[in-house]
């Protein structure tokens, strides 16, 4: 918990965008994208060089940014499922210790559809909730239909007023102004540069021109990668040239004007709550044609799994700040309970970031973990089940792709990721070491996807034999804050350990 001196705010603005890889931004790479309001806010405080979501996918992403537990834990392992009903919410244990906490903008955590359900979710103030079912209630039925359509970008005639991101804007500026003097956690979370990536001129059109690459020409490793890429590649449905030009220029524009969006919330926060921390990130990266691939999915390249982090604390981090460790979005609710003086409940698997913002220390973990299960409970395609657990540890990146070909890449020698080293023999030592960490990780988060297919891979010939038994052990789930404790099945009683064995017996 950090100290309670005079110049600790409390107060937190989380600014978060959909769709915006880590590259998007000049202040991480010189590209000719104008994101003049977030370099500014990098400059302030620190910007983390290596952040990555839980998933590169985006409900799951949310699910852990806003609960502080893993896809696998809490429910949303896929877009289209609600949290548990045991999963709380940072702003379910903020409001219930009496702070003000707003919410405004995409939710995608309560299992509708990709709007949401128009209802103020559990611990946010219903006064400031405004999700995309929100705005299209606000909308016209030929509105609605303008709102989803990528080919509104050439209309000379739309204006900002018109998008969803003015809008939540909108929305912050008045929260900011009313409550500037108060505690609070404001969350303002943009669609934005997502698809269908409406943005009015001259953002629309400002990138026409635009080579926006991040690897070597030509295609990866022949043969060596999984086949659910190529599958991908193939996939898509932007074939045509020209369309794959306005898709990633209607992108790259909207990044533009929502950083200009975001420039009008943190002029807000400079007027009225200058001293609060702000942090801003986003869900998830595009890989935008770099290993033949579009958009996300069960892949950890570093365009589509790295994504921009920053944070301004005036007063506690020095400006102008950069952090190389990997750093994981598991991290951010332990931190945002730390900003308001409050311990971390056992239950929350992440460490506050406070030292690292400060200068004081170092992540707890040296290892950041991504997981996929599916795109969407939806629609039939997207490749279906594509079960993924992935590990990374600064330098080599595992990917264990269950029903797949395995991948390991090293960052250091192959930046681009190019080599799938997994069959490497000079790779064995290191490719093993996060192999057995991420077994270990799976087992204590209580992955419900665990099992010994993941341990006996063909490349691994010191696996265990497969067992029925598996670790052997039972992992019930640990205290939350808020539910009972859990019963123990063989004796009534309260469980006293959240990890034990055998399975028969004992408590």
């Amino acid at each position: 918990m950090i100290d309670g001196s005079p110049n600790t705010a409390r107060q937190v603005v989380l600014l978060m965008t959909d769709t915006t890889r880590w590259d998007m931004l000049g202040c991480y790479r010189s590209h000719g994208i104008r994101t003049p309001f977030l370099d500014d806010l990098a400059s302030d405080g620190l910007r983390f060089n290596r952040a990555y979501p839980s998933s590169p996918l985006c409900a799951p992403a949310r699910s852990t940014l806003f609960t502080g537990t893993w896809p696998h834990t809490n429910g949303v392992w896929t877009n289209g499922y609600a949290l548990g009903l045991d999963s709380r919410t940072i702003g379910q244990r903020l409001q219930d210790r009496g702070l003000s906490t707003a919410y405004v903008g995409k939710w995608h955590l309560d299992g509708t559809d990709y709007f949401g359900s128009g209802r103020p979710a559990p611990g946010w103030d219903p006064a400031y909730w405004y999700d995309g079912r929100n705005y299209l209630d606000d909308l016209s039925p030929i509105e609605r239909r303008r709102s989803r359509d990528p080919g509104t970008n050439d209309d000379p005639g739309l204006t900002a007023e018109f998008t969803f991101a003015h809008r939540c804007s909108d929305r912050a500026i008045e929260f900011l102004a009313r409550h500037g003097h108060n505690d609070f956690l404001l969350v303002v979370s943009y669609d934005e540069p997502h698809h269908p990536s409406i943005s009015p001129r001259p953002y629309s059109t400002m990138y026409r021109d635009l080579e926006f690459t991040s690897g070597p020409d030509g295609p990866d490793g022949v043969g060596s990668k999984p086949e659910l890429q190529a599958l991908w590649a193939e996939g898509h449905p932007i074939r045509d040239p020209q369309a794959r030009q306005a898709y990633r220029t209607y992108l790259l524009g909207a990044q533009t004007f929502v950083d200009a969006e975001i420039g009008r919330v943190l002029e807000a926060v400079d007027k009225f709550a200058p001293d609060a921390m702000v942090l801003y990130t986003s869900d998830h990266g595009d890989a935008l044609q770099s290993h033949r691939l579009w958009a996300k999915g069960p892949a950890i390249y570093d365009e589509i799994a790295r994504v921009p982090l920053i944070v301004r604390w005036p007063g506690r981090i020095p400006a102008g700040s950069v952090d190389e460790h990997p750093i994981s979005h598991i991290d951010i609710a332990p931190t945002l309970l730390d900003v308001f003086g409050l311990d971390t409940p056992p239950f929350l698997p992440g460490a506050s970031l406070i030292p690292v913002l400060t200068g004081t220390g170092r992540p707890a973990s040296e290892y950041v973990f991504v997981e996929f299960g599916r795109y969407d409970m939806d629609p039939d395609g997207f490749g279906g089940l594509q079960l993924m657990r992935a590990v990374f540890d600064g330098r080599h990146k595992l990917s264990v792709n269950l029903l797949d070909t395995d991948e390991l890449y090293d960052l250091e020698a192959d930046p681009h990721e190019m080599v799938n080293l997994i069959d490497s023999p000079a790779h064995t030592d290191a490719r093993n070491r996060l192999h057995d960490r991420l077994l270990t990780w799976m087992h204590d988060t209580r992955d419900p996807f665990r099992g010994y297919q993941w341990e006996g891979r063909e490349w691994r010939n010191d696996a265990r034999s497969a067992s029925w038994s598996g670790w052997g052990l039972i992992r019930p789930r640990p205290d939350d804050g808020y539910a009972k404790r859990v019963i123990d099945y063989f004796t009534g009683q309260e469980m006293s350990e959240t990890s034990r064995g055998p399975w028969r017996g004992g408590k």
